[in-house]
C-alpha cells in the first residue's frame, strides 16, 4: 500500500469512499435520517476535483489501483475529510494516512492541527 498525494483521476473512488463509509460505517452511531442528511448522493468527482484539491493537500493510500481511504489537510492545520473504505478499517490505513498529514504539517511548519470530527471517528483521532 502506498500513501501519496491525491490527483483528480482519484477523485470518483475517493467520492464513493466519502459516501459508502458514512453509509456502512457511520450507521452504527448515526441514524439513517443522519447519514441521508450528511450524504444523500455520491457527490460529483469532477465537482469535488474542482473545488477541494485546489484548497488543501488530499492523501490517499492506494492499494494497487484501489482507493482504500483518504484524508486531507489545509494549510491552516484543518484536517477535513479523513475516510476509509469499510473492507480497510482496523487495517492500518488510517494511521498510514494520517502520519502522511502529520508529516505534511510539519513541512508547513504547523504547530497544532484541528477537526471537527464525527463521533465513529473521534477515539481514532483522538489516540493521534
Amino acid at each position: 500500500m502506498q500513501i501519496r498525494e491525491a490527483t483528480r483521476k482519484d477523485a470518483p473512488q475517493i467520492v464513493c469512499i466519502f459516501h459508502h463509509t458514512i453509509h456502512t460505517v457511520n450507521t452504527r452511531d448515526y441514524t439513517p435520517e443522519q447519514v441521508n442528511a450528511w450524504s444523500p448522493a455520491v457527490p460529483d468527482a469532477a465537482q469535488w476535483a474542482e473545488t477541494k484539491f485546489p484548497a488543501r493537500t488530499t492523501f490517499v493510500a492506494d492499494d494497487n489501483g484501489t482507493i482504500a481511504g483518504f484524508g486531507e489537510l489545509q494549510d491552516d492545520g484543518h484536517v477535513d475529510c479523513f475516510y476509509c473504505h469499510h473492507n480497510y478499517q482496523r487495517c492500518g490505513v488510517g494511521r498510514a494516512i494520517y502520519q502522511q498529514i502529520e508529516n505534511q504539517a510539519h513541512r508547513l511548519g504547523l504547530t497544532r492541527l484541528f477537526v471537527e470530527a464525527s463521533i465513529t471517528a473521534r477515539p481514532f483521532l483522538a489516540s493521534h
